[in-house]
């Protein structure tokens, strides 16, 4: 009952697992669709952008298709235990969500069309479940990394929730809040669903059917 109960309740720091002060090894890279570096420095003029939508294997798939988008990596974020291991994220007992790292060129895709596809390929009304996958690992969540990102994101949410309204679905359970420590995710996890790796693996995400007006004008 203990682990149900932290698979569906945030754990407090004091609650968390330990951890460990070293990191874990580096995913090696390069990324097996884009064939970029995975980890920076990234090359002048990127920025960066996390999101979380349910299970990373396909957050990450959704992304790397984006024009504009120069690499991805999945990691967790937003818990307590310092570069935990996915098993223990999936324990519910580090307090992190799973998070894809989006690196892109801001003059071929702006933060807006990432914001938009964030918020299209998920339903941010579940709490910490995404379809069939439960627990706070499946939390939906942005994390930002300027405060233009962060005011952005927000006004995204708020233009959203009216048209999710209308559907029937409820209140965004989304947290959006600046980034904190990204621990990148073991190397199987890496483009987990390219054709070299697993072409027809698993992949739970998919979104409510309302369009996001981020960016449209409306009368």
């Amino acid at each position: 009952m203990l682990f149900n109960r932290h698979k569906s309740e945030l754990v407090t720091p004091e609650q968390a697992l330990p951890g460990r002060a070293e990191p874990r090894s580096v995913p090696a890279g390069p990324h097996t669709v884009l064939g970029t570096p995975l980890t920076g420095p990234y090359p002048d003029g990127l920025e960066t952008a996390d999101f979380a939508l349910g299970c990373f294997w396909g957050a990450e798939r959704t992304f790397w298709r984006l024009p504009g988008v120069w690499t991805t990596l999945v990691g967790y974020q937003g818990g307590h235990t310092p570069n935990p291991t996915y098993e223990e994220v999936c324990s519910g007992l580090t307090a992190h969500t799973e998070v894809v790292r989006v690196v892109y060129d801001p003059r071929l895709v702006s933060y807006e069309t990432l914001l938009k596809t964030f918020w299209e390929s998920h339903d941010p009304t579940q709490g910490h479940r995404q379809g069939n996958d439960r627990g706070t690992q499946y939390r939906s969540a942005a994390y930002t990394h300027s405060p233009a990102q962060l005011s952005a994101a927000l006004a995204s949410k708020d233009a959203f929730q009216p048209e999710l309204t209308a559907i029937g679905l409820g209140p965004i359970t989304t947290e959006i809040a600046p980034a904190g420590p990204f621990y990148p995710a073991e190397e199987y996890h890496q483009q987990y669903l390219s054709d070299a790796k697993n072409p027809n693996g698993y992949c739970g995400l998919g979104g409510t059917g309302a369009s996001c007006p981020i960016g449209v004008a409306k009368a």
